[in-house]
């Protein structure tokens, strides 16, 4: 199946990114905004108040109703993790049968500990979920720039015909089949990256970041493999590369929430946007512990995050486990 039309639910930044993104590859995009007010601006200047100076072209439908856009043979379900259930909900009743449902959130669901492709099928199983994820920057993707990620579904034959709707010279999607180590990557990440933010805020230095993004990512795929990913796929644009890309870069909003932290500022007074790190990394450390993996980094994050220990005392608990051999 072609794909010819495709819905984008979520105008934010990266919502409006790859509406952009679908419009290049020659598809009939609508794009729907919750809130009436910003649809109407959205319709009226053709410009995204996350994406200053980037046009929206005319041929892209802003919609304010959530059943036209429902219509489209394909969903880019483009909102906040821990907005997935509610989103997928409203959803559920418009969708036809066998429509790909694609999430484009990098987190685990607070309370049910849920991966994002779960709770879709929860609230909506007559779709099909699928997981759009990798080192990827709204504001790149909206101006063209080349971008490579990983879009996975269960069955190979939809993964490939969902990433050949989308793709163009630009942007690149990668399919595969596991589900899965997609969408712990893009999880596992966010709270990695608030790591590293902290030992950029704290001026550690070059090479205590390089050791935290090299150990932060063995205790990823300690965590991929407790939890059936694939070593390639963790290894791959939705793992190592998506890591890469956010453990280095202010336009990360966990990283920043890190560099905030390091710099002294208490959890609950840092604003600046969205950055799913934070509630993903009390889920993480549960689901770790559940299954006996060992998350330092990650433990340190959840300790940050709830006031538990200070940053400081973080750094010394990762600082003076006992030496032991690399793996």
């Amino acid at each position: 199946m072609p794909f010819d039309s495709i819905a984008v639910i979520g105008a934010g930044a990266w919502g409006t990114a790859l509406a952009l993104t679908c419009a290049r590859a020659g598809r009939k995009v609508t794009l729907w905004e919750h809130d009436a007010a910003n649809a109407e601006n959205l319709k009226e200047h053709r410009e995204s108040l996350f994406l200053p100076a980037v046009r929206i072209p005319d041929d892209i439908v802003i919609a304010g109703d959530l059943a036209a856009a429902a219509r489209a043979q394909a969903m880019l379900l483009v909102v906040p993790a821990q907005a997935v259930r509610s989103a997928s909900a409203k959803l559920a009743p418009l969708v036809a049968p066998g429509t790909p449902v694609i999430v484009c959130a990098k987190g685990i669901e607070r309370g049910s500990k849920q991966f994002m492709t779960d709770v879709v099928a929860a609230c909506a199983p007559q779709v099909a979920p699928a997981i759009l994820s990798g080192p990827s920057f709204a504001a790149d993707v909206a101006r063209g720039l080349p971008t490579a990620v990983t879009l996975a579904a269960r069955e190979s034959t939809l993964a490939g015909e969902l990433a050949r709707a989308i793709g163009s010279a630009n942007f690149r999607p990668y399919h595969s089949t596991d589900v899965r180590g997609v969408e712990i990557g893009g999880a596992a990440k966010n709270v990695l990256a608030i790591a590293a933010g902290i030992v950029a805020g704290r001026k550690l230095g070059a090479s205590a970041a390089a050791a935290l993004v090299t150990r932060g990512f063995a205790e990823l795929a300690r965590f991929g493999r407790g939890y059936g990913a694939r070593p390639e796929t963790l290894m791959g644009l939705s793992g190592l590369g998506d890591l890469l890309l956010t453990c280095s870069s202010p336009q990360s909003r966990n990283f920043s929430f890190g560099v905030a932290l390091g710099a002294g500022q208490r959890p609950g007074a840092i604003h600046g946007g969205l950055a799913e790190g934070v509630f993903t990394a009390p889920v993480l450390l549960d689901m770790a512990r559940e299954r006996g993996i060992d998350m330092p980094i990650a433990a340190a994050v959840a300790a940050v995050l709830n006031e538990k220990l200070s940053v400081d005392a973080a750094i010394e608990s990762l600082l003076t486990r006992p030496l032991r051999a690399e793996e």
